[in-house]
């Protein structure tokens, strides 16, 4: 059975899932998406997911022609005529149809789009082994360029750092901001444990405030793990006993060696796998 996507209104097979070349989002990469796991039928951290796309459109000056009901009711439409009880949303906002030029006031309409389908970032041997990663060249966009708390369809910059990391034959790369600080993954928050203390980089470092990563924070409370925001280094990369990264597409995968450097024990640490755990076990019994 084809995916069916949910496009300004109706449902379509995927094949005939189109936008207009005219789209400001193709065009330009204006505007703003948010990507949310379904687990077990439930759409997961619902609330925020919504929030954070609201908080994007408006940083963006982007008006969404529907409200967060709305959405929500298309967005489990599209997972019922999908079929799926586990998944992955791509729910998308554009500009919308407009006049060549980077001039926003041609577009009149903008376009929801809605994707269901599956997705694995790291594979099961990756998730259980760990990966190795570099630290990307290309340095995360200023936040008074382009604000990375805005989940935005212009990834280009990220894009430049994954290409970094294929060409070094590993699965991601770490990416700094323009004081040298560490930011996040090209599409994962990053963290590091040392001495029993999670750290994970500031939102004023650079990063995108990711709603997996929110989640950790919570699950570190109840598991009495120290966990806190804390301006990184490389040095602080290298020096680490164990490290792992996150996202709604990634969920948590262990790292273990950073530019060629092993960290901690080489495998995932202990740390590490009892978050991983109450992760998974929280996604189920949510």
């Amino acid at each position: 059975m084809s995916v069916k996507v949910w496009i300004d209104g109706r449902l379509v097979e995927k094949e005939q899932a189109k936008i207009s070349v005219f789209d400001h989002g193709l065009l330009y990469g204006d505007g703003v998406f948010e990507g949310i796991r379904v687990y077990n039928g439930r759409l997961f951290e619902w609330e925020a997911h919504i929030r954070r796309l609201f908080d994007s459109a408006k940083s963006t000056r982007l008006n969404i022609p529907m409200t967060a009901a709305q959405i929500k009711t298309v967005v489990e439409e599209t997972i019922r005529a999908n079929g799926f009880t586990d998944c992955y949303i791509r729910l998308i906002v554009t500009r919308g149809i407009g006049a060549l030029g980077v001039n926003p006031a041609s577009c009149s309409n903008p376009s929801v789009i809605v994707i269901a389908d599956r997705i694995e970032m790291y594979s099961k041997d990756v998730c259980e082994k760990g990966m190795s990663v570099i630290t990307a060249s290309v340095i995360r966009n200023h936040p008074n360029a382009l604000s990375p708390r805005i989940k935005s369809l212009n990834y280009l910059n990220n894009i430049l750092g994954k290409l970094e990391a294929i060409d070094a034959g590993v699965a991601e790369a770490i990416m700094l901001n323009g004081q040298g600080n560490v930011a996040e993954c090209t599409a994962d928050n990053i963290y590091i444990v040392r001495d029993g203390n999670v750290l994970t980089p500031t939102s004023a470092d650079g990063i995108l405030e990711g709603i997996t990563r929110r989640v950790i924070f919570t699950l570190c409370a109840k598991q009495q793990i120290p966990m806190r925001e804390q301006t990184i280094q490389r040095h602080d990369l290298y020096i680490a006993d164990e490290c792992f990264i996150s996202g709604t597409g990634a969920e948590i995968a262990p790292v273990v060696k950073i530019d060629g450097r092993t960290i901690g024990a080489g495998v995932p640490g202990p740390t590490t796998k009892r978050i991983m755990d109450a992760f998974h076990r929280h996604v189920r019994e949510a």
